[in-house]
């Protein structure tokens, strides 16, 4: 099974794959911080931006792997 790549086309540019899932996990992290920030993400990290890129990453990621 072959995965065929549908690129994003905006104003006859072609856009990567990899650039729309950027984009689509950085919206689904925008959304879910104000929850990490109501539940106290923050306080179980010592470097709570170092915990929150890796969350951003991660989410990339899946992303990535499973569209």
């Amino acid at each position: 099974m072959t995965n065929t790549y549908r690129e994003l086309v905006i104003g006859g540019v072609l856009i990567a794959p990899i650039v729309a899932y950027a984009a689509i996990a950085l919206l689904a992290f925008l959304l879910l911080r104000p929850l990490l920030r109501f539940i106290g993400f923050a306080r179980l990290f010592s470097n709570p931006s170092l915990a929150e890129l890796s969350l951003y990453v991660a989410m990339f990621g899946l992303l990535a792997l499973l569209v």
